[in-house]
């Protein structure tokens, strides 16, 4: 490398032709005659472009042009597969948000694929490790990864993106790798893959289980936090994002020089072709760069100033002068804030969401920390650009849109707020169905609510009941296997000396902490897991099911296994240890509510006939037989309810305006500690009960019960009759 002025290098001696290109798009567009580079660095002074050969050797071309604040030029011979990156030069100042650094290799944000990853080398870090303040001089290159120029051409054989209704989706939350890497029938070479995947034994499962959506966690390319890397771990949830437009490279079985595009693309029309949507988890709100002393890898090189949040300017009392300091404003606990309603964050956002709709099929989205991505300067606002955006993007306006409507502040949390088409994850349905099943509720009506869709938080702005994507487990958090062994976490293996993850788990262990040779005590388990996932898939609103917990995956107790890549975190699919009990109670909920639309109703229910001299469309009644009483709703000993839920007719009319007809349910929920006696209501609607699920070893599937019987439902149980 040879130095001609100041921050201006060539190879070699040798200047590459460099042609004008344009500023749009942005990121690298191939074509058979040149590649078109283009990206933002408005405060830039210098910008290269840097190519790199097999052999890992770079060469650099000085791009000249800039519209808009957009550094462009277009290089011809550039074959798909060529790994490139971009240096910038400007000025150091952290304090005002100036990181320009040009011994630093920059990732493409527009890039469509990358290759490689990262190590912690003091490289890797634009600052000088003694004095933060200065500018560190050392390459970066060796230590980081490249982008990758695609050809983006693929045969989608008329796939286009699904569009399922709301009420008739079930979410089946999972990891690309977890899902297939102890998979016995997936081809060794493709576990862990996107391939892997889409092979018939994973997509002939979900479908035979029932759900309808994969949610898959992060798949745009992440990195993994220098320190983690540092005490040997991983970022294996992936919830650390550096390339927005890129599928993560490591899922790959077809090498990161581009072919992981296509990849990815066959999963997405593999998984249509069998009736399966595909909905991202996406992590808009920080980025993999951390803090202000975190890694330079993208953005901080390129316009620190205006993709972060920064803090609030103090004024000096004597001067009256604003006093920056080079810190970051954070509401996402991963040390930076992307400061998602400034012009040029917001346009990346938009674009990366278009692009995987568009160019990549998928059919929704669920948005990591919502909450932080909705504020207007530093305040909560419902009308901030992003959300006004999205709501009118012809494209994003129609596909599936999921908050996790929270952040890591005390004014972030924003449940039962999200506007149209927003619909939530709601943590509350989470907490009270988990109190419930381990007996520590006050009472039963906070529970009925959950269990009928959780109107007291979307039907006073017009909202549906499907607004609610209720769960009782997910990705973070004890699996539902451990939910009923631990009572505390264990997370040592994560070494943070077993202090990170919530110790507000609302578990239960029945007596005994961890796994145990008891068969009684198992069996308990066992049975107190399938009532949660019958109590889950049974639920109006929208069921999300974590990846395993339908066989019985366990994490040993670890809570936030965020760093496990291996065996705690991966399904087990041998059967000798698996659940097979709940898969099936949970395979039979999910028929049930597939083939009744009782089941899974958009209206909310008004407790009245849907017809004159009809039932009402639900009912809550007393073990007893009675309709629940004011007193009996506020009864601290009540541990049984009954849930009528009327389908003659439905409130919901059919495609013409028609009445549709389904048959009614009586669905018992007993999470007392003893058995209980209930009866079936004897009127003019129904006359015959006959158990189409149930949980209850005495009350097996196929028993009739008569109007005005009184049965005995078990301790612990969940038992559904059909009317």
């Amino acid at each position: 490398m040879e130095t001609v002025s100041p921050g201006i290098w060539t190879h070699l001696g040798q200047r590459a032709l460099v042609w004008p290109g344009k500023n749009w798009p942005l990121g690298a567009t191939w074509s058979p005659q040149s590649t078109n580079f283009a990206v933002h660095a408005p405060n830039a002074t210098a910008c290269w472009l840097c190519v790199f050969d097999d052999d890992g050797a770079e060469t650099r071309h000085q791009l000249t042009e800039r519209s808009l604040g957009i550094w462009h030029g277009a290089l011809p011979d550039i074959a798909p597969g060529t790994r490139y990156g971009y240096r910038v030069d400007g000025p150091w100042d952290p304090a005002q948000g100036f990181r320009f650094n040009p011994h630093k290799l920059l990732l493409d944000p527009y890039a469509l694929a990358t290759s490689g990853t990262i190590d912690p080398a003091p490289a890797l870090f634009g600052y000088d490790q003694d004095d933060p303040t200065l500018r560190d001089e050392q390459d970066s290159a060796p230590h980081t990864g490249r982008s990758v120029v695609v050809d983006p051409s693929f045969d989608w054989e008329g796939d286009a993106p699904m569009r399922r209704r709301w009420r008739d989706t079930v979410i089946y939350e999972a990891h690309v790798k977890g899902m297939t890497k102890l998979h016995d029938r997936v081809p060794e070479e493709l576990r862990g893959t996107y391939a892997g995947l889409a092979t018939p034994a994973v997509v002939d499962y979900l479908h035979d289980l029932g759900v309808t959506a994969v949610e898959l966690l992060p798949v745009q390319q992440f990195f993994s936090e220098p320190a983690l890397l540092q005490r040997g771990t991983v970022n294996y949830w992936g919830y650390n994002t550096i390339g927005y437009f890129a599928p993560h490279a490591g899922y790959s079985s077809s090498g990161d020089r581009g072919g992981q595009v296509a990849e990815f693309k066959h999963l997405v029309k593999t998984l249509h072709a069998a009736g399966l949507e595909v909905i991202l988890d996406v992590v808009y709100n920080h980025t993999a760069e951390g803090g202000a002393l975190g890694p330079t890898l993208s953005f901080r090189g390129l316009d620190d100033r205006g993709f972060y949040k920064r803090v609030k300017p103090q004024r000096d009392a004597e001067s009256g002068l604003e006093i920056f300091d080079d810190t970051y404003w954070d509401v996402t606990g991963c040390g930076n804030t992307v400061a998602a309603g400034e012009p040029q964050a917001l346009r990346l956002i938009l674009d990366s969401l278009r692009y995987w709709v568009t160019e990549m099929h998928v059919d929704g989205f669920r948005f990591d920390l919502m909450s932080a991505l909705t504020r207007t300067g530093y305040d909560i606002d419902m009308n901030s650009r992003l959300l006004l955006a999205i709501g009118q993007d012809p494209v994003l306006r129609h596909v599936k849109l999921i908050a996790e409507p929270w952040d890591a502040s005390m004014d972030g949390y924003l449940v039962g707020r999200m506007p149209p088409p927003w619909v939530e994850w709601n943590d509350q349905y989470r907490d009270e169905i988990r109190d419930f099943w381990r007996n520590h509720t006050s009472g039963i009506r906070t529970v009925a609510t959950r269990l009928a869709g959780s109107s007291d938080l979307y039907a006073d702005d017009g909202r549906s009941a499907y607004n609610s994507v209720n769960f009782i487990t997910a990705h973070d958090g004890f699996t539902l296997r451990d939910l009923v062994s631990y009572e505390h976490k264990h997370n040592e293996a994560n070494g943070e000396d077993n202090r990170d993850g919530t110790d507000n788990n609302r578990s239960w262990n029945h007596g005994l902490e961890g796994e145990t040779d008891d068969d009684a005590l198992v069996a308990v388990r066992r049975r107190q897991a399938a009532n949660m996932m019958a109590t889950l898939c049974l639920s109006n609103g929208v069921p999300m099911i974590t990846a395993g917990d339908e066989r019985g995956r366990t994490q040993g107790g670890n809570n936030n296994a965020y760093c496990q890549d291996n065996e705690t975190s991966w399904i087990d699919w041998r059967p000798d240890d698996a659940w097979l009990d709940v898969y099936e109670i949970t395979k039979l909920a999910l028929r049930l509510r597939r083939e009744h639309p009782a089941l899974r109703q958009r209206h909310w229910f008004e407790g009245r006939p849907t017809i004159r001299g009809g039932p009402k469309d639900l009912a809550w009644l007393h073990p007893s037989g009675r309709e629940m009483t004011g007193d009996d709703w506020y009864d601290p000993e009540l541990r049984t309810v009954g849930m009528f839920v009327s389908g003659a007719p439905l409130r919901e009319p059919g495609p013409r305006g028609e009445q549709l007809v389904d048959t009614s349910f009586m669905l018992w929920f007993n999470s007392g500690w003893l058995p209980q006696r209930v009866e079936l209501p004897e009127n003019d609607w129904v006359q015959e009960g006959v158990v189409v699920l149930s949980t209850d070893v005495n009350l097996p599937v196929g028993t009739r019960v008569q109007a005005g019987e009184r049965i005995a439902i078990g301790r612990r149980t969940v038992v559904v009759l059909e009317a």
